[in-house]
């Protein structure tokens, strides 16, 4: 996977070289069993096991509590944190940080042993590496395992892969964090997590009133312009806050997260406001200013433009979008926003100082 998140998951491409470990494997396929587990447990409930997970290629049964969990999926890891849990392998995509934990989870993490780091390099999960960690769970939510990789997985431990119901890395950080919690026999307090973070977003949005119904858009200025549609986490942050997505967002990109847009289509970034997710805010700007496609837009002259430093811990953390990041950006981006949207041209918009 590329480190940018300009770059994003574009240069993935399916492992379809992988060599399948084997088929009829634990927590395997079967398409034709549904999502029948206990709805709730805790640690060391008995009646939380066995549970059964409903994903896109079938269903996973997990038959006892999980000690030694591996996150495939580039966010899981923050989910299983807020659960008390601490992986031992985890995949990085952003940032560098030691165990792919981002400073908004360090707490979390407490004194623990930080995870082993795996990569995702294009070319799929490291198979051989994740079995050397010996794990009896491996989560895939946030990501995009294509069946091969899925079953090669599966041939030694229980495989939790992204819903059928999302796009490929599409899944809401909600369903994400519910899903960990039946996994891991915690449902309840997944439950808990789900409904203190949204309240501290719904109080943001109750505390700028601006933001309802106004349309926004999140894009970054990689190889071109590419624009997320509504189905990417990073969009359900500004619809979370009250924003509206733009008419037409979903039917110009199709069924993926995003994807570029050509000149002639740059009336999807005049919106109420629209976050550039950008390597260097002055030289990015400054040369998206200069572009006959956008300069001229309503959102430029009016200064509803919000810059986002992709190289920054606040960066990361909104394209990280978890149960544990999504405090952290609100705090920080909500300001941004109001003053992107505050009808006044000369209102600069600040980036964070921390």
């Amino acid at each position: 996977m590329p480190r940018s998140s300009r770059a994003l998951r574009l240069a993935a491409v399916p492992a379809s070289a992988l060599l399948l470990l084997a088929t009829a494997a634990c927590g395997g396929p079967d398409p034709g069993t549904g999502d029948s587990g206990p709805e709730a447990g805790t640690t060391g409930d008995a009646g939380a096991f066995p549970v059964t997970i409903a994903h896109k290629y079938g269903s996973t049964t997990i038959k006892s509590e999980p000690e030694r969990i591996v996150t495939v999926g580039l966010t899981d890891q923050d989910a299983v944190l807020a659960l008390g849990e601490v992986p031992v392998g985890t995949t990085e995509w952003l940032g560098g940080y030691k165990g792919a934990i981002g400073p908004w989870a360090q707490d979390e993490l407490g004194g623990a042993k930080a995870p082993t780091v795996l990569k995702d390099t294009g070319t799929g999960p490291q198979v051989e590496r994740i079995a050397a960690l010996k794990p009896d769970l491996i989560l895939a939510l946030y990501g995009g395992l294509t069946k091969e990789q899925y079953a090669s997985l599966s041939a030694f431990a229980p495989v939790v892969a992204q819903p059928k119901e999302h796009n490929d890395y599409g899944v809401p950080w909600q369903e994400q964090t519910r899903t960990v919690g039946r996994a891991l026999g915690k449902a309840e307090e997944a439950a808990k997590a789900v409904e203190s973070v949204e309240a501290k977003i719904a109080a943001t949005a109750d505390e700028h009133p601006g933001f309802k119904g106004t349309t926004a858009v999140m894009a970054t200025p990689y190889e071109g312009i590419f624009v997320f549609g509504s189905q990417d986490p990073r969009s359900r942050v500004l619809t979370g806050l009250g924003f509206a997505m733009p008419d037409g967002l979903d039917s110009a990109i199709g069924d993926k997260f995003g994807a570029g847009i050509s000149k002639e289509r740059t009336d999807l970034l005049d919106q109420g406001a629209v976050v550039w997710i950008v390597g260097d805010v002055a030289k990015d700007a400054q040369k998206l200013h200069g572009d006959a496609s956008y300069k001229d837009l309503k959102v430029v002259k009016e200064g509803r433009e919000v810059f986002v430093d992709e190289t920054s811990d606040f960066g990361h953390a909104t394209s990280f979008v978890s149960v544990l990041s999504l405090p952290y950006v609100v705090e920080r981006l909500a300001p941004q926003l109001a003053a992107a949207v505050d009808g006044s041209p000369s209102t600069k918009v600040e980036q964070p100082t921390s």
